[in-house]
């Protein structure tokens, strides 16, 4: 059964100008955005679901102490084939200064992916882009840092990043995610390991168990 477009979109463009404050509903909006053209009832359910947790969490909000570090972290995370409709993954990074959430997204990637490896790669040459970038905004605050980490969760990735004998493997893969492997090179980031548990950019890519998604809502800053 199809609903009126219209109203639906309302409701989801406004929880799309919500997630600039609450990180933790980025993948559930964005994932009910991609259905504006032809919402069904299900869609309208999904919605108001939403609406219903964020009335349940009005007391939650991110949390910026006065005096942390101001120590760079990337985070970078994809969910493989995650999307049921045209099996593409979606990618979720997020940048912290400090214990500071300052950047996050939730975006389904354009190409599809062959192997969860590809799909944590191209995440992470998403996430590459973010540090240089960071990078630049502390220098005008006169802070300059030597290499930003890029918390990943795949063996595999982090040694595509590493490992330039290992290109004939990824020749399928857009000449720019190799912009990763090439700044890893040089010296301006670093991969490292990090559990999958502890991934903090896992609330970004798909839907979890109450647990997992409290523990992680707490690790992206949001708190009472």
């Amino acid at each position: 059964m199809s609903l009126d477009s219209t109203s639906n979109r309302g409701m989801t463009g406004s929880l799309l100008y919500l997630t600039a404050s609450r990180p933790d509903i980025m993948f559930s909006v964005c994932l009910c955005a991609r259905f504006q053209e032809a919402p069904k009832t299900s869609h309208l359910e999904a919605v108001k679901c939403i609406f219903r947790y964020i009335k349940g969490t009005m007391h939650l909000g991110l949390w910026y102490p006065k005096g942390t570090d101001i120590e760079t972290i990337v985070y970078a995370d994809s969910d493989h084939a995650g999307d049921y409709v045209d099996r593409k993954s979606t990618s979720g990074i997020c940048t912290f200064v400090g214990c500071c959430l300052t950047s996050w997204f939730s975006k389904k990637q354009t190409a599809l992916d062959i192997s969860t490896t590809e799909a944590e790669y191209v995440s992470a040459g998403k996430a590459c882009q973010q540090a240089p970038w960071m990078k630049q905004a502390l220098i005008d605050y006169d802070v300059r840092l030597d290499d930003v980490p890029i918390m990943c969760d795949n063996k595999g990735t982090i040694d595509l990043s590493n490992n330039s004998v290992q290109h004939s493997c990824t020749k399928h893969i857009e000449i720019r995610h190799h912009f990763l492997r090439d700044n890893v090179q040089k010296g301006h980031i670093s991969i490292e390991k990090v559990p999958s548990i502890d991934n903090i950019a896992d609330i970004l890519i798909k839907p979890l168990k109450r647990e997992s998604f409290n523990y992680l809502r707490l690790g992206l800053g949001i708190r009472n």
